[in-house]
C-alpha cells in the first residue's frame, strides 16, 4: 500500500489525540474532522494536520471530506447515551456510513475502532452496536479493513484512572459495582502504535485485533490498585448484585452519566483478550503501573503541597 493522506473521525478524542500525534510525526497528512474545530486547534499544531468542520454523521459531508484521501480511521464511539447522541447512530449507523463514502470517494483502506466482547448479541446496548459496526465494516469485501479490539485503555490524560484518582481522593471508602468484573488495561500509545503498524502492512487486512496490556485486573484491583499509587488508604465496598443495578438506575437520572444501567450490562462480559494482537504486531505492552504510577504520585505530591500551603495559612 502507498498511504500519504489519511482522514481520521474522532480524531480530536482521547485515543485520536495519540494516534494523530503519532502519524503526523511519521510523515503521513492527515485531516482531522470535526463538529467543533474551534474548541481543538491544538490539533494542528502536530505537523502536516488539517482541523477541518464537518457533521461526521452527513453522508454528504462525509463523501467530500474523504475525497483525495488513501486511507480513513474511524475512531468514533460513546460509552453512554446523553443528549442526542445515541450508541446506533454513533456505532453502528456511522460505520455503514463510512464504508458508503469509501466506496464512493475511492479510499480502500479502512481502519476501525470496535472494542473487547463487541457483538451484535452483547449484553449492552454499547457493546451490541460496536458489535454491529464491526460486522459492517468487516463485511465489506472491496475494502482493506483492519478492526482493533482493545479493553479499557489508559494514559495520563484518560477518564478512567484519572476519574477514579479523583473519587479516591475525596472519599475514604467507595462503593464499587460489578467489584470482579474483569479487565486487561492497555495503554493509549500502544493502541496507537497498533493502529500505525497495521496501517501500511498488507498482512493485517480482514483481521481483528484484540488489544490487551500484561496484566488482567478485577475492577476492586484497579481501584485499590489506584489508591496505592496515590499513596491513600481507602476502602472499596464491593456491592451485592441488586445493589449494583439499583446503583446504576439511580446514577443514570443524574445529568452527567458516570454509570448507567448499560455501564453495567458492559461489566457483565469480561475485557480480557483471548489472543492478544498487540504480539501479533510485534508491541511489546505497557504496563499500567509503568506509565501510570509517576503520573498519579504527581497527583499526590500537589495535594500534600496543598496541604500544608492551608496549615500554613497561604492556601
Amino acid at each position: 500500500m502507498n498511504i500519504k493522506k489519511i482522514c481520521v473521525l474522532g480524531g480530536t478524542g482521547f485515543v485520536g489525540r495519540h494516534l494523530v500525534s503519532r502519524l503526523a510525526n511519521q510523515g503521513y497528512r492527515l485531516k482531522v474532522l470535526s463538529r467543533h474545530p474551534q474548541r481543538h486547534r491544538s490539533i494542528e499544531l502536530s505537523p502536516n494536520t488539517e482541523l477541518v468542520g464537518a457533521d461526521v454523521h452527513d453522508a454528504t459531508a462525509l463523501l467530500e471530506r474523504f475525497s483525495g484521501c488513501d486511507a480513513a480511521i474511524n475512531l468514533v464511539g460513546i460509552l453512554n447515551e446523553q443528549g442526542n447522541q445515541r450508541f446506533k447512530a454513533a456505532h453502528s449507523d456511522l460505520a455503514k456510513k463510512v464504508v458508503e463514502a469509501c466506496r464512493a470517494a475511492g479510499v480502500k483502506r479502512l481502519l476501525h475502532m470496535s472494542a473487547l466482547r463487541a457483538d451484535t448479541q452483547g449484553p449492552s446496548q454499547y457493546l451490541a452496536t460496536k458489535g454491529e459496526a464491526e460486522q459492517t465494516v468487516m463485511q465489506a469485501q472491496d475494502l482493506a479493513v483492519t478492526c482493533f479490539k482493545p479493553s479499557i485503555i489508559f494514559g495520563p490524560d484518560d477518564n478512567f484512572y484519572n476519574q477514579f484518582a479523583a473519587m479516591l481522593s475525596l472519599f475514604p471508602a467507595l462503593p464499587l459495582a460489578c467489584p470482579d468484573a474483569k479487565f486487561a488495561p492497555v495503554y493509549v500509545g500502544d493502541v496507537a502504535q497498533a493502529f500505525a503498524v497495521a496501517l501500511e502492512n498488507d498482512d493485517t487486512v480482514g483481521k481483528r485485533y484484540e488489544l490487551c496490556g500484561p496484566r488482567v485486573y478485577t475492577f476492586r484491583e484497579v481501584i485499590e490498585d489506584t489508591a496505592r499509587m496515590l499513596d491513600l488508604k481507602r476502602r472499596v465496598i464491593g456491592l451485592p448484585d441488586w445493589l449494583a443495578r439499583l446503583q446504576a438506575k439511580v446514577m443514570g437520572l443524574l445529568p452527567v452519566k458516570v454509570f448507567t444501567t448499560d455501564n453495567y450490562l458492559s461489566l457483565q462480559a469480561d475485557s480480557v483478550c483471548s489472543s492478544n494482537g498487540l504480539e501479533a504486531l510485534g508491541i511489546s505492552a505497557h504496563s499500567v503501573d509503568s506509565i501510570m504510577r509517576m503520573h498519579l504520585a504527581d497527583k499526590t505530591q500537589r495535594r500534600r503541597y496543598d496541604a500544608l500551603r492551608k496549615r500554613a495559612g497561604r492556601g
